[in-house]
């Protein structure tokens, strides 16, 4: 695993690494040949490498992010007309009585896959349904040791939740994003294969769809890069703000901020009054360091 020091700017680490723009575009390409993939593929991940390493960054956000454009994807996959603020919405103000639905199942299990550090009982936690014996026998195909590169063992993964079981393409998608994850040291899920494989990638077996991998862990890695920097940037701009912010509860609020992809003002109750949770995300907003997601006058989201 390459690890850059985490001491580097921002400005730095727009230098050090190629254009996204022409990266994405270099992604793009149909590549000649297996290993022409492998060596895109294998460039985008040690650039996002770099990016993961920077202490700025702010790991669990950047994680729920993926975990919801994920959970986007696979929706969109299924046909379902649901989007990013409709599976917030279906998560978000789930009431414990309530049942998310599809789409929601779909966001929620995404996102407790990414929240907690990599294991067979975090992934279990996420997909219930499966015991913690099935999914390691299910990772457990993409072999030991550092012979096999992290995107073979991915698809080994992924063919084998298919076969076993066809119709379970987010369970397959999340585990295969769990191999890789587990290949590159990551101590946490990033997700990456999901937000491109298409479900004809998922029907393709052998160098075909090693292919398809190699191809979706480039274009999934641009995106967590670009992703990854604006919100260095936006963290890196409320933490700044922070210490003038007088309400009751800020801190561990700004914390909030820092870790979840949105915050509901009630979710901040226990720290301050309603009204102040109100005042305090739109104070946030006014200071340019957070807007509201939803454009709702009414259960509305928060976030950087």
């Amino acid at each position: 695993m390459i690890v850059a020091p985490s001491s580097l700017s921002l400005q730095d680490l727009s230098l050090d690494l190629p254009p996204l723009d022409q990266g994405r575009a270099a992604s793009s390409l149909a590549a000649q040949s297996l290993e022409d993939a492998a060596f895109l593929s294998g460039t985008a991940l040690s650039r996002l490498n770099i990016v993961l390493s920077q202490a700025a960054l702010p790991q669990p956000l950047l994680r729920e992010r993926l975990a919801l454009r994920a959970a986007e994807a696979c929706v969109i996959a299924t046909g379902r007309p649901e989007r990013l603020a409709e599976l917030r919405d279906a998560v978000l103000f789930l009431r414990p009585e309530d049942q998310p639905g599809p789409a929601g199942d779909t966001y929620q299990s995404w996102r407790r896959a990414a929240a907690r550090p990599l294991s067979a009982v975090a992934l279990h936690r996420a997909f219930p349904q499966y015991d913690t014996a099935e999914i390691e026998t299910w990772m457990a195909a993409a072999g030991a040791g550092a012979s096999r590169n992290p995107l073979s063992s991915a698809a080994a993964t992924l063919e084998a939740v298919l076969r076993d079981q066809p119709k379970a393409e987010p369970l397959a998608l999340a585990l295969a994003d769990a191999t890789l994850s587990k290949k590159m040291r990551w101590s946490y899920q990033i997700p990456l294969l999901a937000l491109s494989l298409t479900p004809r990638d998922l029907r393709k077996t052998g160098d075909a769809l090693h292919m398809a991998c190699h191809q979706a862990a480039a274009s999934g890695a641009e995106q967590a890069i670009g992703l990854a920097l604006g919100l260095i940037r936006k963290a890196e701009a409320l933490r700044a703000i922070a210490p003038k912010l007088r309400a009751k509860g800020a801190a561990q609020a700004v914390d909030l901020f820092l870790s979840h992809d949105a915050v509901a003002p009630q979710t901040l109750t226990h720290l301050m009054s309603d009204r102040a949770a109100r005042r305090f995300c739109e104070r946030l907003v006014s200071l340019g360091v957070a807007r509201e997601l939803t454009g709702r006058e009414s259960f509305r989201l928060y976030g950087i």
